[in-house]
């Protein structure tokens, strides 16, 4: 399973719509394989779609996603937890647990459907 974080400063990127950078997580069984940085080259929401697809994402992990890229990435095939804060490595280390639906990784602010999504159990 390939695992992507939209990160920035070592955080999960507040906006995945903008975010540059991605931490590509391989992983078997919870537990982590290989590693790898990439930079995203498309900008808009169809570019992205693809570009995730073409490296082999199977979850993303970000901050707030707009409802049209999140529905799109999920047509695709690729399971997004989104609305999700916190430090990159600590929230690898929840995914990895099945912890990530923790309050403490939830965006601030977040109500009604924003925050069942971001609720949902890794793994």
């Amino acid at each position: 399973m390939r695992i992507a974080v939209s990160q920035w400063n070592g955080r999960v990127s507040p906006v995945f719509d903008v975010s540059e950078r991605l931490l590509l997580v391989d992983m078997a069984e919870h537990q982590e394989i290989t590693r790898e940085s990439v930079y995203l080259t498309s900008v808009g929401p169809f570019g992205r779609i693809k570009e995730l697809a073409h490296i082999g994402v199977n979850v993303l992990i970000c901050g707030a996603i707009s409802f049209a890229l999140e529905s799109a990435l999920k047509h695709a095939g690729i399971r997004v937890i989104g609305f999700t804060c916190g430090d990159v490595e600590a929230v690898i280390a929840a995914f990895q647990k099945g912890c990530l639906g923790d309050a403490c990784f939830r965006m601030p602010g977040l109500t009604g459907n924003a925050q069942r999504q971001s609720s949902h159990p890794a793994g």
